[in-house]
């Protein structure tokens, strides 16, 4: 049994890294740490959010002596467009991130690369969609599915279909509200028209357009994303895997996948289970052939298949410098240019694969659906090929890994409440049984914590260390993206991990065989967490807004990141950021982001840099729920 002393520290993650770093400067190569030293101090008018380039009379920067810019746009106006253009570009990622999944749903075929895997869940949407399914060929029907979501980009009228999902108090509130995203490509038109030169220069306004923008998101192309890859791929299924640097293996040929689009990274784990191929590496010397993932590539891949977890977001450096990756392929989002000139340094292959994430110094390879398998064994084999050009000189893994459980979808939760209900039917595909712990005290709450890690705070650290706070007061955890993969490499996504929690939660994991903190997926399944928030609340018979759940995104980094914050707390989601948001120059937008929302939505953002502080104003806004709640 582990107790606290056995589990991975930060520290030891930062002695691994501090190692790999020197590694880095015997190969000549550049790191995240020596290019953020040279951006140091950064911009006190972009992190502010006060400098405008929307037009070529500036840019002008709002300061005590030049209050408004040569428009005449104030601090408020100057932060508000900012703040939503982050908003549009990071609907926009997902959501076309969502797109490419329709459109590779549109292709499948019983005799194609790509099939469907999850037919319950097809017809089930086909159904809520009012798509006819009696009698019909499965890919008649996905055919149809895909179109009408391909339809809800661009459609002329109507607002979201997810959004009939949400609570009826959610539905009547986004209505009165008239934050209800309509087509996705409108709302993100809208929000870039809304900022251009001489139009919305109202922060009130730009912050109504910055919920519904995310909400295009959340509600929209995330949620696409998130259904259509497990109609694809399968929904994922509890399984074992390991996360660390340590999955890197020596003796095998190394292939890391990195990104976010798991129609690459499927065709590659199928390819690399290829008879062929395996003796094609034992050939080379190599006893197979080990893939292991990077960002959410590494999560889609981890909850279907069980690939193991290099790291997250400032990991993919690391994963280049043990010098035994012999290829590292990406799709799109989180790719770092650096890994074209990095990779020279190695003997790493470095293969991007799509048209949207183009970078200097890549193999080009552009997945095609019509012969995506042969790319993805043409990718494989360029690295098994590779295995003998390893500079064993440059070569130092660390050891540092833990066992993880992965594939928490809400199906996947709701079956393993299940397994607790005992004789009551009644509750049996309910929450029923994590709203009986939470009104009987067993457990405080929930927290979703999300978001990737950033250099301006100590990478990881807030992440574990809100993390252990959270689930030694009896506060289960629900975690995605990068935040799940720090919780991997801390070891907090085993089971063992129970012997952190107070007695309540342990009592839980222990009657449901369960870890503390559960993965739910990549940063696109932060829609998962809506759904089993607004499965909860249907259960409860309260709206959102009153459960005892939170968000927490405490090292975000990403515009992709102020969209889903902006889609959390349009669900009613009280959220709690460790990193502040680029308005501080503006206080009234400052003041709409903490307070105004909570008039909109009933949520709105707390935010504070220190960890310490963060989780213990998590565990008080939980616990003022439950006493709103009378429990």
């Amino acid at each position: 049994m582990k107790d606290e002393n056995c589990f991975t520290t930060v520290e030891q993650m930062e002695a691994d890294s501090a190692k790999l770093y020197e590694l880095s400067k015997a190969s000549g190569a550049q790191t995240w740490e020596d290019r953020n030293k040279n951006q140091t101090p950064h911009c006190k008018f972009g992190e502010e959010g006060v400098c405008c380039r929307i037009c070529s009379m500036g840019p002008c920067r709002i300061t005590p002596k030049a209050p408004r810019g040569i428009c005449g746009a104030d601090a408020d106006a100057i932060a508000g467009r900012n703040y939503l253009r982050m908003v549009a570009g990071g609907c926009s990622a997902h959501s076309d991130h969502g797109r490419e999944i329709c459109h590779t749903l549109y292709a499948a075929k019983a005799d194609g690369y790509y099939k469907v895997t999850d037919t319950v869940k097809l017809i089930n949407l086909a159904k809520e969609w009012d798509i006819e399914t009696e009698g019909r060929d499965i890919y008649d029907i996905a055919h149809d599915v895909a179109l009408c979501g391909l339809n809800e980009y661009g459609k002329p009228f109507g607002t979201q279909k997810f959004l009939k999902r949400a609570t009826e108090e959610r539905q009547k509130t986004w209505e009165e509200q008239g934050i209800s995203p309509r087509a996705v490509d409108r709302e993100i038109t809208t929000a870039m028209h809304m900022t251009h030169m001489g139009n919305t220069a109202d922060a009130e306004a730009l912050v109504r357009q910055s919920l519904r923008t995310g909400m295009a998101d959340g509600w929209g192309g995330s949620m696409m994303g998130t259904e259509f890859t497990d109609i694809l791929f399968g929904t994922p299924s509890v399984r074992e895997t390991e996360g660390g640097l340590g999955v890197i293996e020596e003796d095998m040929v190394n292939i890391i996948v990195h990104g976010h689009d798991p129609a690459m990274s499927e065709m590659i784990v199928q390819a690399s289970e290829h008879k062929d191929l395996l003796d094609l590496a034992r050939s080379y010397g190599a006893k197979g052939i080990n893939i292991a993932g990077l960002c959410c590539t590494a999560n889609e891949v981890a909850m279907r298949h069980g690939v193991k977890m290099a790291g997250n977001f400032l990991q993919q450096e690391n994963a280049i410098l043990t010098g035994c990756v012999e290829l590292i392929a990406v799709d799109v989002q989180c790719i770092f240019p650096a890994l074209g000139p990095l990779s020279e340094c190695f003997h790493t292959k470095f293969i991007t694969t799509s048209e949207i994430a183009r970078i200097p110094g890549a193999i080009h390879i552009k997945m095609e659906k019509e012969n995506a398998l042969e790319q993805g064994r043409q990718i494989v084999k360029m690295a098994v090929e590779n295995f003998a050009n390893r500079d064993k000189n440059k070569i130092f893994i660390p050891k540092t890994k833990e066992k993880a459980v992965v594939g928490y979808s809400c199906e996947s939760i709701l079956k393993q409440l299940d397994t607790v209900t005992n004789s009551h039917l009644d509750e049996r595909n309910t929450y029923k049984p994590l709203i009986d712990c939470v009104t009987s005290g067993v457990l405080r709450g929930a927290v979703a914590i999300v978001g990737c890690n950033n250099p301006k705070v100590r990478p990881d650290y807030s992440h574990i260390e809100i993390m252990k706070k959270l689930i030694k007061n009896d506060i289960i955890i629900v975690a995605s993206g990068c935040s799940a993969q720090a919780a991997a490499k801390a070891g907090l996504l085993s089971k063992e991990a129970k012997n952190l929690c107070g007695a309540g939660l342990k009592r839980v994991c222990e009657l449901a065989d369960i870890p503390p903190v559960l993965h739910m997926g990549s940063c696109v399944d932060i829609s998962r967490m809506m759904l089993l928030a607004t499965g909860i609340a249907k259960d409860w018979g309260v709206d959102i807004t009153k459960v005892p759940v939170v968000g927490c995104a405490p090292e975000w980094m990403s515009e992709k990141a102020v969209s889903i914050a902006n889609y959390v707390v349009s669900t009613g989601i009280d959220t709690y950021l460790g990193i502040e948001p680029q308005v501080k120059g503006s206080a009234k937008m400052m003041q709409l982001i903490t307070q105004g929302t909570r008039e909109i939505t009933g949520a709105g953002y707390i935010i504070n840099k220190d960890p310490h502080e963060l989780v213990q104003a998590m565990i008080d806004g939980i616990e003022a729920k439950r006493a709103a709640l009378g429990i």
